[in-house]
């Protein structure tokens, strides 16, 4: 079965009518055509017009849609949703890029899709870590802070004494000193076993 998807931004609060009218023409059903009107920077997947899409698609449809990106925004959101498709027997075409796997020309554009996706991460994976390092040389300290082994005695005390004497439970009396019950058992135990 023909499926069609469409999607607009909700920042330019478009209407869908040319990408709907594409479908149309492309042989898909208006009642088997799903729209999102929402940011193309969020996943496909977490999407409710995708997801409503995504539950009816079964091997050996075709997903018609009018440019790739309507999919999403991101490259490595678009390669990656139709990698999916693709490996659960579904056919992806779109109108306006060409891109239709059933031919040689559509899968080429399909890999070179996926070759710029892996250039993307990587680039994104590159600045990610040169912000961590540029961080790290300016002194920033990533991770939880040290702890300061007097607060923690202190606090151990007050949680037993308001345990012994004051008749609390261990969730009660570790919450007053902003703690969970696990974290007061595991500073117990390190305390004990130094």
């Amino acid at each position: 079965m023909k499926y069609g998807y469409t999607r607009t931004s909700t920042k330019d609060k478009q209407d869908d009518d040319l990408q709907r009218r594409a479908l149309i023409n492309a042989g898909v059903k208006d009642s088997a055509i799903f729209s999102d009107q929402v940011s193309g920077s969020k996943e496909a997947r977490s999407r409710a017009g995708w997801a409503n899409l995504d539950d009816r698609l079964h091997s050996g449809d075709e997903l018609v849609v009018w440019r790739i990106d309507r999919i999403g925004r991101s490259m490595i959101d678009v390669i990656t949703t139709v990698e999916d498709l693709h490996n659960r027997g579904i056919a992806v075409r779109s109108l306006s890029d060409g891109i239709d796997p059933s031919n040689r020309e559509g899968r080429l554009m399909l890999h070179l899709m996926a070759t710029f996706a892996e250039y993307e991460r990587e680039l994104i994976q590159e600045r990610v870590q040169a912000g961590v390092d540029s961080a790290r040389a300016r002194g920033m300290q990533f991770g939880r802070p040290p702890v300061d082994p007097a607060k923690v005695a202190r606090n151990l005390r007050t949680v037993a004494h308001l345990v012994e004497n004051e008749g609390l439970g261990v969730i009660e009396a570790a919450k007053t000193v902003g703690w969970s019950k696990a974290t007061y058992y595991r500073h117990r135990a390190t305390q004990a076993a130094s």
